[in-house]
């Protein structure tokens, strides 16, 4: 009877192992697509960049919650063998350890994100972004874990999901990729516009209104009237010339 019971517990802890394992990379390939979308400015009036950043932040979370399931079950499971150190330090586990440590790089890293995620307010944004590329470094090797160390990786639905997902990152980061060398190339179509003008033609301060450089006290500098020929006598000078 006790057998029995040890068996049914040992096999429902393994079909939470790959449920969630499973869920949680489904969903960690939804966050890098919009993460890869939102970076490549991709808006339409149906789907504005808030909605872009909401559906991102709360598709994070769940993975949070499914990979937190995930590493909690394989380490109460008696079969693997997964210990705690073994999660964030990798291959160090005894079981699979090339595809467990795979693993474990993919959950250090995600944990990096968040935390520079929930201390966004704190840090540098240069920082917070560098921080935040190890979320698309973080979806390969978690493919790569779960192709490697799954139970079900060979299966035709398993496979079919595998595909889907590589194909949907694939395509947002060529677009990504497309989007980045477009923006290049318009900046560097402005600069060679702006050196291609006379200087004559560029704006800048009127040619008849000179200014007096700043005085050493600081006050303002004077505009004063064109020099030539044809200007006008003031009353003062006018005077002096009668008296003459």
């Amino acid at each position: 009877m006790i057998a029995a019971t040890s068996t049914t517990t040992s096999e429902a802890i393994w079909y939470v192992i790959r449920s969630t394992g499973v869920v949680a990379l489904v969903l960690l390939t939804v966050t890098t697509v919009l993460g890869l979308a939102a970076a490549a400015r991709v808006r339409t009036r149906r789907w504005p960049a808030f909605a872009q950043v909401e559906l991102h932040k709360r598709a994070t979370m769940l993975a949070l919650v499914f990979l937190g399931l995930h590493v909690l079950s394989a380490v109460v499971d008696s079969y693997v063998h997964v210990g705690l150190v073994a999660v964030v330090v990798p291959f160090t586990s005894s079981y699979r350890p090339l595809w467990t440590g795979l693993g474990a790089v993919a959950v250090d890293l995600l944990i990096a994100v968040a935390v520079s995620s929930a201390l966004r307010q704190r840090i540098a944004p240069d920082l917070w972004r560098r921080l935040h590329w190890l979320a698309y470094g973080c979806w390969p090797f978690a493919m790569a874990h779960a192709l490697g160390t799954g139970t079900d990786a060979g299966q035709l639905w398993m496979d079919a999901i595998a595909a889907v997902c590589t194909l949907a990152v694939a395509v947002a980061l060529a677009w990504r990729i497309l989007e980045h060398r477009t923006a290049l190339d318009a900046a560097a179509r402005v600069g060679a516009t702006t050196r291609a003008v006379p200087a004559r033609h560029r704006s800048g301060p009127p040619s008849g209104l000179r200014r007096s450089p700043r005085s050493s006290t600081g006050a303002a500098p004077r505009s004063y009237p064109p020099t030539g020929t044809d200007r006008t006598p003031t009353t003062t000078q006018l005077l002096e010339r009668d008296h003459r």
